[in-house]
């Protein structure tokens, strides 16, 4: 071709759109680089909302007031701990899963809301999986066998025992829960004549159990260890499969029924939508907060075992412990009452 000869029409104008979209691609690249790491650097640009969806003074409520006074420390925003109990967690979940994706509104959700109410609930409000994104495990709990002081039987076996001869009533903080479930499934290992006798929450719940008007609950420990260290509860067993660090002296359910275990675990979602930036600030925040010795030893006091986690991997536990569920809530034929 001689030297002054021209490309061809199509070449010509495949190489002009290189010419042109190659850089028009790097700077909108640039361009999306610079505008997330300002979504993250501008983030919390105004008051922040926990949202618990149970009563106050519960481990989600401590958890949620925890963060939200480090979220203040670290970034300056005042956090608003916004309690909405009613159907198993479902209302205040509901909530957050309709709210703006900006990472603003949070929930702490638990293994009720985001693992068991899927299968419990004929119709669900929300998706637990497509419409939030996870943020971070924060902790895991046993929870406590607890029966009422006038209850005669002072062991897990001799709780099976007289459930056998008479009918117990075991209440809870809502249908769904793993405080519902654990009761569920004690009933199908056990096969002992018990009704679930559901709240609004525990703050609702423990005044009945108190007063003897439910014969027991499988409550999380931290709101229930206190009150048996009182002397108004008695705790015949845990329901995790190793003894609790923060009550070695009570045994495992497993002990007298092998193969037991329910364990509940709060982490906190963002609606889905929300920024990468902003999930990877406040999943790096909650990791540090977990980690200072105050706020381990605060947690752990109380029975709260402080976790910490990655989004990918809390997505990965969620999954894993919704199948788990779905299989027990099965197998009991536990309903939301």
């Amino acid at each position: 071709m001689p030297h002054n000869a021209r490309p061809s029409s199509a070449k010509h104008r495949a190489l002009r759109r290189a010419l042109i979209v190659t850089p028009l691609a790097l700077s909108l690249g640039m361009l999306g680089s610079q505008a997330q790491s300002q979504t993250a650097n501008n983030f919390p640009n105004k008051p922040m909302r926990m949202v618990v969806t149970f009563t106050s003074g519960g481990a989600p409520d401590i958890i949620a007031r925890i963060l939200g006074e480090r979220f203040t420390a670290a970034w300056g925003q005042p956090v608003l701990v916004d309690n909405k109990p009613g159907s198993g967690g479902n209302i205040g979940a509901d909530f957050v899963a309709k709210s703006a994706p900006d990472g603003h509104t949070l929930v702490v959700g638990t293994v009720g809301t985001h693992a068991i109410n899927g299968a419990l609930y004929a119709k669900m409000p929300y998706d637990m999986v497509r419409d939030f994104v996870p943020v971070s495990l924060v902790a895991t709990t046993p929870n406590l066998l607890v029966v009422n002081n006038d209850v005669p039987a002072k062991s897990v076996k001799e709780l099976v025992e007289l459930g056998k001869k008479q009918p117990l009533t075991f209440a809870s903080s809502g249908s769904g829960t793993s405080i519902h479930v654990s009761g569920e499934l004690f009933k199908s290992m056990t096969g002992a004549d018990m009704t679930h006798i559901p709240y609004k929450g525990r703050a609702s719940a423990i005044p009945d159990l108190l007063g003897g008007r439910v014969t027991m609950m499988f409550d999380n420990m931290p709101s229930s260890l206190p009150l048996v260290r009182e002397g108004k509860l008695r705790a015949l067993g845990v329901t995790s499969a190793q003894r609790s660090p923060a009550a070695p002296d009570i045994p495992t359910i497993a002990e007298t029924l092998p193969g037991f275990e329910a364990v509940s675990w709060f982490a906190v979602f963002a609606p889905a939508g929300t920024p990468k930036p902003v999930v990877d600030k406040l999943q790096s925040e909650i990791n540090r907060i977990l980690k200072t010795p105050e706020v381990a030893k605060r947690l752990s006091d109380i029975g709260l075992e402080p976790v910490g986690s990655t989004s990918e991997d809390l997505a990965n536990y969620q999954r894993t412990e919704i199948s788990k569920w779905a299989k027990v809530v099965k197998d009991s034929g536990a309903k939301a009452d």
